[in-house]
């Protein structure tokens, strides 16, 4: 099972040139085993409120539509992971990021992830 940071889903979707040969490599091999965080919705739609990401639909469309088109599942953020971010050591400030750490943490998943700091979790596996 394979979880995508939101940069990574984004990039998927609209720019897959983007991704690392190892990241596409990975994504092809477990292209029934793909996820995102239900909490990478709230951070696209407000990169797009806030005018730093650009998309062809509204987010929310977007989102359903790349969901639906790659087949991609969403994990509901739930308390459990919500209590396990906040208790991770604190070297990531971004609170999008520890929910996707914790998440993937709780199941057990790799994160398809270009940011270096994810890496240095605990019981945490990156690949990029």
């Amino acid at each position: 099972m394979l979880l995508l940071d939101t940069h990574t889903f984004i990039w998927l979707v609209s720019d897959i040139k983007k991704l690392s040969k190892l990241a596409k490599k990975e994504i092809q091999n477990n292209a029934d085993k793909l996820f995102i965080s239900s909490i990478s919705a709230l951070e696209i739609g407000l990169l797009e409120k806030r005018k730093k990401l650009k998309l062809p639909l509204k987010a929310d469309e977007f989102i359903e539509k790349a969901l639906n088109f790659h087949k991609i599942n969403e994990i509901e953020m739930n308390k459990d992971i919500g209590y396990a971010s906040v208790y991770l050591p604190d070297i990531h400030n971004d609170p999008f990021d520890r929910i996707i750490i914790a998440t993937a943490q709780h199941y057990k998943m790799k994160i398809i992830s270009k940011d270096y700091l994810i890496s240095t979790y605990p019981e945490v596996n990156v690949v990029w």
